[in-house]
C-alpha cells in the first residue's frame, strides 16, 4: 500500500485481549453492514447488535441530594458513533447503568457528567447535532437545580469521543465566538475547557494513518452532495480557511491513539490550536498502542491512564478558579 507521496505503508495492528478483539470486530462488522453506499443507514440491522444498558432499579425511598465538600465541576459529554449510530443508553458507548462508562467516568473524575442524546444522521443532517449540543448548554444554564449534587456551572467542560469530540469542538466554537450564544451578559454557566478523545476530524485527503491502518470517516452527517472537506469535518485549513477561533476559545485536551486511523487529523487539529492560540491552549496526550475507542474497555491499561490525564486537565483548568 502506498501513501499520497508514493511511500510504502505497512498496516499495523494491536495486541488486544480476545474479549476486546471480538467486541471490536463485532462493532466494526455491524457498522459496515448497516451503512449503505449512498450514505443512508439500515437502522434495524444495526440495532440487532446495539445492546442497551438497563435502567437502574427504582428505589421506593425518597431520594435526598448528595453532599460534597465543594461543588463539583460539570462535564457535558457527547458520545461517539460517527454522528449516525448509538444513543446515550447504548452499552457500546458507555450506557447509563450503574456500571456504565459515564458513571465510572464521573466517579473517577469527581465531576457531574451530563450525557447528551443528540439527533442522528442521516435523518438529521448537519447542523442538527451541534444545535442539540448548544440547546443542552442553554438548558443547563437555566436549570441548575436538576442536579442531585452540588455543582459549579462556572467550571463546565465539553467532552466527547470520536464523533462526540467533533460535536464538542463545534459547540465550543459556537459558544465562544457568537455573543448571542450566551444566555445572559453574566452567565452562570461558563466553559472552562474541552476534552476531545480521539475526535473525528477529516478531509478528502487520505492521510498516512488512514492508509496504513485502514478506514475512512463517514459522510452521512454532511449536507447532500457535500464531501469530507465540509467544515463540519475539515477544521484544520488544508483544503480551505481555518476556522475563526474567538479570543475566548477554550483550552483543549486532545487524546490520540497510535493505532487510530484518524490520528493524523487529530494531531493537525492540536497543531492548529498551538499555532493559533499558543502552548497553553492545547494538551496533546499520546497513547502509542491505542486503537480507536480504546477507552470503551476498562480492562485496557490505557483506559485508566486516560482518566488520570483527563482528571489532571480538569484540575489544571480550574486551579485558579
Amino acid at each position: 500500500m502506498e501513501a499520497a507521496g508514493g511511500e510504502k505503508t505497512t498496516k499495523r495492528s494491536a495486541w488486544l485481549p480476545w474479549t476486546v478483539r471480538v467486541h471490536v470486530m463485532a462493532l466494526g462488522a455491524a457498522g459496515d453492514w448497516a451503512q449503505r453506499p449512498v450514505g443512508t443507514v439500515n437502522r434495524f440491522l444495526f440495532l440487532i447488535t446495539d445492546r442497551r444498558a438497563r435502567a437502574p432499579t427504582p428505589r421506593t425511598a425518597a431520594c435526598a441530594p448528595l453532599t460534597t465538600p465543594v461543588p463539583l465541576p460539570v462535564v457535558v459529554y457527547f458520545h461517539g458513533g460517527g454522528l449516525f449510530f448509538f444513543e446515550q443508553v447504548s452499552e457500546a458507548v458507555g450506557g447509563l447503568g450503574p456500571a456504565g462508562r459515564h458513571v465510572r467516568f464521573a466517579r473517577a473524575l469527581g465531576a457531574a457528567v451530563v450525557s447528551v442524546d443528540y439527533r442522528l444522521a442521516p435523518e438529521h443532517h448537519f447542523p442538527a447535532a451541534y444545535d442539540d449540543g448548544e440547546a443542552a448548554l442553554r438548558y443547563l444554564a437555566a436549570n441548575d437545580g436538576i442536579f442531585s449534587v452540588s455543582v459549579d456551572l462556572s467550571r463546565c467542560f465539553l467532552a466527547g469521543d470520536s464523533a462526540g469530540g467533533n460535536i464538542a469542538h463545534h459547540v465550543a466554537h459556537r459558544w465562544t465566538s457568537d455573543p448571542q450564544a450566551q444566555p445572559s451578559p453574566d452567565p452562570a454557566l461558563r466553559l472552562a475547557g474541552i476534552i476531545l478523545l480521539q475526535p473525528y476530524f477529516g478531509g478528502e485527503e487520505r492521510t498516512e494513518s488512514e492508509l496504513s491502518l485502514g478506514g475512512v470517516a463517514p459522510v452521512a452527517f454532511f449536507p447532500v452532495a457535500a464531501d469530507r472537506n465540509h467544515p463540519a469535518a475539515h477544521v484544520t485549513g488544508e483544503a480551505g480557511p481555518e476556522p475563526e477561533l474567538g479570543e475566548g476559545f477554550l483550552p483543549a485536551m486532545v487524546a490520540v491513539g497510535g493505532l487510530d486511523p484518524l490520528q493524523d487529523w487529530q494531531r493537525r487539529y492540536a497543531a492548529m490550536l498551538l499555532r493559533r492560540k499558543g502552548k497553553k491552549a492545547v494538551r496533546l496526550v499520546e497513547f502509542p498502542d491505542a486503537i480507536h475507542c480504546f477507552y470503551m474497555f476498562p480492562e485496557l491499561p490505557d483506559a485508566g491512564k486516560l482518566v488520570e490525564e483527563t482528571k489532571a486537565f480538569i484540575q489544571t483548568c480550574t486551579a485558579h478558579h
